[in-house]
């Protein structure tokens, strides 16, 4: 055990996985297709594998990932998207960059998770898409935001599930739960590259269809566009590096998950510390471990000084953020995604956090809120 605390440890995961990624990355730099080489569409017949979703379309991001999608179902300024104001600002930039209107939905105070109860609500003429947010990697209750969508019209539902790549809902897979689902590669999520990367997944093949031409400048072939498109595709060599990391995906996720329960059994019981409940019906595999305090600007100075990463995610709502609070509008109150980005914080997990780094994270974190 090192000193030093890493809060997502990419070295160790590399030491691990090094001869697979070497490998992968001189295969690439030999036969020199940088952009869309073969290792794009094997990476992607995997991954629709792994999820059961027909079709998976690499993209350069998961920001990209959102935008393509909301392009492809034909999203245009003065609709609607309901989704959630405690998120990372792409869930709520895409919309806003295609002059859709972000409709903000509160968040379960429990979960962090989009509260289905306040979804229905908020759907309008106007309404044309739902992206719930699956936090920290646990998905929301996708069967009920489902079926509100789909009593009001088919609305299309976009899970984001940037953080919950690998998680379950009902034995289905994060990204294979709705219309069409999105994640990132970005380096320290569940499945990550060596810079910026994304998919999209859907069993629509109208849909699939127009997001590949959409991420090529809306080429249906070379130099022939049929719709506007952007720059969206992601390289060869960030393909080969995910495509080596899956090999060793399931047992790291396996890891995630062990390590998400230790952090459960030390923190079990201790006041002051609020935990993430994790429903019955689902796994998460924690892209961030996140657990919810009182006095969070003292706990993180003490745990800084004890040599402990942390992180925020996130601290102020997208609702209260300077560049959505005249673009967006609230659907009721937004209480408890208030409450929770004052309270929570996130701690070190990785696949290779060991038990006694998580008992030294965990005796600092109690110390702290005593």
């Amino acid at each position: 055990m090192t000193d030093k605390i890493e809060f997502v440890d990419l070295k160790a995961q590399y030491a691990q996985l090094k001869s697979r990624i070497d490998v992968r990355m001189t295969t690439v730099l030999s036969h020199g297709q940088y952009i869309m080489g073969p290792e794009v569409r094997e990476l992607e017949e995997a991954l629709e594998v792994h999820t059961g979703a027909k079709h998976c379309v690499t993209v350069a991001s998961g920001t990209e990932a959102l935008l393509i999608s909301l392009m492809a179902i034909g999203i245009k300024p003065g609709d609607e998207v309901i989704t959630t104001p405690f998120t990372f600002v792409a869930t709520a930039e895409v919309i806003a960059l295609l002059g859709a209107v972000p409709v903000f939905v509160d968040v379960e105070a429990d979960t962090c998770n989009i509260d289905p109860n306040g979804i229905e609500a908020a759907i309008t003429p106007r309404t044309r898409a739902i992206i719930p947010v699956s936090l920290y990697g646990q998905t929301p209750n996708m069967d009920e935001i489902n079926a509100i969508a789909a009593k009001h019209g088919n609305i299309v539902v976009i899970e984001d599930a940037a953080q919950s790549f690998g998680a379950t809902y009902k034995a289905r897979k994060s990204c294979n739960l709705s219309t069409i689902g999105c994640t990132s590669f970005f380096p320290s999520k569940p499945l990550g590259c060596y810079g910026d990367g994304g998919a999209i997944f859907t069993s629509d093949d109208g849909f699939a269809k127009a997001m590949r031409e959409i991420r090529v400048h809306g080429q249906e072939k070379r130099y022939y566009h049929t719709r506007i498109g952007v720059g969206g595709r992601m390289d060869t060599l960030q393909c080969a590096v995910v495509l080596a990391k899956l090999e060793n995906f399931a047992w790291e996720i396996d890891q995630r998950i062990a390590a998400g329960e230790r952090y459960a059994k030390l923190f079990a019981g201790h006041n002051g510390i609020r935990q993430l409940a994790v429903r019955s019906d689902r796994t998460c595999v924690w892209g961030q471990y996140t657990i919810q305090v009182d006095r969070r600007d003292a706990v993180l100075k003490s745990l800084a000084d004890a040599g402990i990463p942390t992180a925020v995610h996130y601290p102020v709502p997208l609702n209260r953020q300077p560049a959505y609070e005249r673009l967006s509008r609230a659907a009721g109150k937004l209480n408890n995604s208030d409450s929770v980005s004052e309270r929570v914080f996130s701690l070190p997990m990785h696949p290779y956090l060991e038990q006694p780094v998580q008992e030294r994270i965990a005796r600092s974190v109690i110390n702290a809120v005593a």
